[in-house]
């Protein structure tokens, strides 16, 4: 397509463009952005119930690197990233939240996380991409973890590498996530799921009022 000359907003929904094209466009804030197949797709920002356990995600990652003796683990996370799937580069997702660890070092550009964690969305059609699309592609693409947070469901599920495997584990609320790629940190799922239904109750006394 022709070089863009001016940010792209709602309106460029479906604009077919190459993966260089969408890097170096500039984009209208308020919006997310994805790169599939080509094809341009817009969608909301996410909510306060998905932002929201976002934060608290990110909270308890900093705060196990910062503090707790095998932190250095943790080398980076930060939310709400475009994250390359496919060999052909033609798929730009934005991620939730992408996590690096056991690098020793900051990663690379466009090196693919070694966790990525999605907060579920509202409606089957968004509940089907987290489940199932977005699963596939960050599994091809040698993720070591997808988390998913399900806020409807009060559950984690847990996609992890394990050998030539993926295996599939669902933790609920009350419960404790631990995981081996980084040491002694402990995440209580409670304050997470809390934190979403607080928010939710607010948009609903809204959208009622």
């Amino acid at each position: 397509m022709a070089a863009l000359l001016e940010k792209l907003g709602p309106r460029a929904s479906g604009v077919i463009m190459s993966p260089r094209e969408f890097d170096r466009a500039e984009f209208v804030a308020g919006r997310r952005y994805e790169l599939i197949n080509r094809a341009l797709v817009v969608s909301p920002i996410p909510s306060e119930s998905e932002t929201g356990p976002n934060e608290e995600l990110g909270y308890q990652l900093l705060h196990y690197q910062k503090t707790h003796p095998q932190g250095g683990a943790l080398d980076a996370t930060l939310p709400e990233q475009t994250v390359r799937t496919g060999r052909n580069r033609r798929h730009r997702r934005k991620a939730d939240r992408v996590i690096w660890a056991g690098l020793g070092r900051l990663p690379r550009k466009n090196e693919p996380p070694t966790i990525i964690a999605e907060v579920v969305s509202k409606g089957k059609r968004n509940q089907d991409r987290d489940y199932d699309v977005k699963r596939r592609e960050y599994m091809a693409i040698r993720v070591q973890e997808y988390w998913i947070f399900d806020r409807f469901r009060d559950t984690m599920t847990v996609y992890s590498r394990v050998g030539g495997r993926i295996k599939k584990r669902v933790f609920r609320e009350g419960q404790i996530y631990r995981t081996p790629l980084l040491p002694g940190f402990e995440l209580p799922l409670a304050p997470i799921f809390t934190l979403a239904r607080r928010w939710s109750r607010r948009t609903d006394r809204e959208e009622s009022a």
